[in-house]
Order: structure tokens, then C-alpha cells, then sequence
């Protein structure tokens, strides 16, 4: 087990596409949907098995935006800057978020590791903006005290879980 990762499990996702390289893609994106990013590790254990170097396993996860070298929160925060979001004052509500966290800097994911913080371009939701998703769930109409008291309620939900 590396940070979470049972390896044992990754090999069976990637034995599950016969180890064929041509594959990659779909590997990393299996895995990355059970544990919400790609470690040093699985990048390696990844190379090994499909029999390519390091250094083209990597070229593939850092091309890609959607894939995370980083490990992640429990709860994935996106914060929509698309057009309709943007102009409905998206980025009071991201930033109202980014000082709740108190992330600095590049950090995206607090120091409880329960949240992290992102944004995209458009999630799709134009008339609904500004929008922030948790986990893939859709919240309209935000505004920076909604995005807060959404994540304090997702605080005591996991404190009571736990």
C-alpha cells in the first residue's frame, strides 16, 4: 500500500486491459477514478507493466489535465469561470473557499486533506451559474456564503461519519 494505494489493485485494473500500451490512457483514467490521482508509484508500477519507459508514462499524465499527480481531498471542489459563471461573480466564490481552506500559494488541498480546491473552464451549467460542484454534485446559483456554509455542512457530515 503507497499513500492509499493498494497496488495490488492498480495491477488488476491494468491486467484488466492486458497490459496492452495502446491502453494507457483508459489505465490511468480507471485508477484515477478509485484514487483521485496517479502517484510516483502507480506511474512506475504503470511503465512496468506495459513495458514502456518512465518517462513516457509521465509525458501521458502531465499532458492531460485531468489527470493528478497529487493526491486529493475527499471532497473535490470546482469552482466554474466559464462566461456565464465569470461575469454572475464566480471568483468571490472561489476565493471566499481558497481563504476558508487556507490554502497559500499553489496549494489546492487543505491540510485535513478533506477539501480540494479547482477550477474549470465551463462545467456545463450556464443557466444555473455561478455553480460550484462537490464531488461531480451540482450547487447553483452560489454565492461565497452558500459555498461556505455547503462546506461546513460537508465538515460535520464527515465529523459525524467518522
Amino acid at each position: 500500500m503507497s499513500n492509499g494505494i493498494a497496488m495490488e489493485r492498480v495491477e488488476e485494473i491494468i491486467d484488466g486491459y492486458g497490459c496492452q500500451v495502446h491502453n494507457m490512457i483508459a489505465i490511468m483514467q480507471d485508477i484515477q477514478a478509485e484514487y483521485k490521482y496517479l502517484s510516483p508509484e502507480v506511474l512506475e508500477r504503470i511503465a512496468e507493466k506495459l513495458n514502456v519507459g518512465v518517462a513516457k508514462v509521465y509525458s501521458v499524465a502531465t499532458f492531460y489535465e485531468n489527470f493528478s499527480l497529487e493526491a486529493k481531498g475527499k471532497y473535490i471542489i470546482k469552482v466554474c469561470d466559464g462566461t456565464a459563471c465569470h461575469v454572475r461573480k464566480s471568483q468571490p466564490i472561489y476565493n471566499a473557499i481558497r481563504e476558508y481552506l487556507e490554502l497559500e500559494g499553489k496549494q489546492k488541498t487543505s491540510a485535513d486533506a478533506l477539501f480540494t480546491l479547482e477550477t474549470v473552464a465551463c462545467l456545463g451549467a450556464c443557466g444555473l451559474a455561478p455553480v460550484v460542484t462537490v464531488n461531480d454534485q451540482v450547487h447553483s446559483k452560489m454565492t461565497p456564503e452558500l459555498a461556505i456554509d455547503l462546506l461546513e455542512q460537508l465538515r460535520r457530515e464527515d465529523a459525524a461519519h467518522a
